[in-house]
């Protein structure tokens, strides 16, 4: 089995790198393969492609990290050298999965691995669910919470806080040797 893990990695930091491991340790994947967003389509990014994709294998060495083209995740689903992948996303995002494009096909395209944390609200999650036309193709899993986000990092990097806590070294490394998110 492949596992995909997509994002837009803008920067990629410890909460990313822990459930790529839990994604690992739960499934057992063949390979797992990080999916960096060329360009999202629903949301914006600091930072263009091939230096977020920079910042992706420095967070992930030893992983196949590749750059996705794609704006929706189905569209990627369906263009993609993958057969029933499993693709990863936390919880939150499962809570908007509706308003993805083509839901259902992304389910015809692979089976959903979504990440809960303890005592996340099941009720969110099952109204989402219910709603799909194969729910059977969704895999609940639990992982130890991070309250990380990239844009709270991005913003410490403005205020000139440390992030080094919060990334792996090497994400740490490029963002302050490349001068990223810095105020203009």
């Amino acid at each position: 089995m492949i596992a995909l893990l997509g994002g837009t990695f803008d920067p990629p930091h410890n909460g990313h790198v822990a459930l790529a491991g839990a994604v690992v340790d739960q499934f057992a994947p063949e390979r797992l393969v990080i999916l960096v967003a060329a360009r999202p389509g629903h949301k914006d990014v600091e930072l263009g492609a091939d230096t977020r994709l920079r910042l992706a294998q420095a967070a992930f060495p030893g992983r196949e990290v590749v750059l996705d083209e794609h704006e929706r995740t189905v569209d990627t689903l369906e263009h993609g050298p993958w057969r029933d992948p499993l693709f990863v996303i936390g919880a939150d995002e499962f809570c908007d999965f509706l308003t993805w494009k083509d839901p259902n096909g992304v389910l015809d395209r692979a089976r959903l691995a979504v990440a809960t944390r303890p005592g996340y609200p099941r009720e969110r999650l099952d109204s989402v669910l219910e709603r799909l036309e194969r729910p059977e193709r969704v895999l609940f899993f639990d992982i130890e919470p991070m309250p990380i986000s990239s844009r709270e990092l991005r913003e410490r990097v403005v205020r000139g806080e440390p992030i080094d806590d919060l990334v792996p070294p090497a994400v740490a490394d490029l963002v302050s040797e490349l001068g990223l998110y810095r105020a203009a």
